[in-house]
């Protein structure tokens, strides 16, 4: 089980744009990478292959290491360690280690 999923607000904690917050709106959990929107921004060279389409150098998100990445608690405030809980009635839930909150 992943501990950061699609929608989660996540801090940076390494890399170029380290101290910034973003939300998640893609995991890949093969490759233990995540996109978030408005960090780990790369430029491309895009030809037009549609009519409608813009050629040129398009700036887009680049997919970040899940490793580079803390999930930011809304109770605390603070980059949180991410437990796991199974509940009795067999359901896994997120807490943070810190201030015991489910997330």
């Amino acid at each position: 089980m992943n501990k950061i999923r699609k929608n989660d607000t996540v801090l940076v904690l390494a890399g170029k744009d380290r101290g910034k917050t973003g939300r998640v709106f893609r995991v890949f959990p093969n490759e233990g990478r995540a996109l978030v929107e408005g960090i780990n921004y790369v430029k491309r060279h895009m030809r037009k292959t549609k009519q409608d389409q813009q050629a040129g150098i398009v700036q887009k998100e680049s997919p970040i290491h899940l490793s580079n990445l803390a999930l930011a608690c809304k109770t605390c405030n603070k980059p949180a360690s991410v437990g796991i809980k199974i509940l009795e009635d067999e359901t896994k839930t997120r807490f943070c280690k810190r201030c015991k909150e489910p997330i």
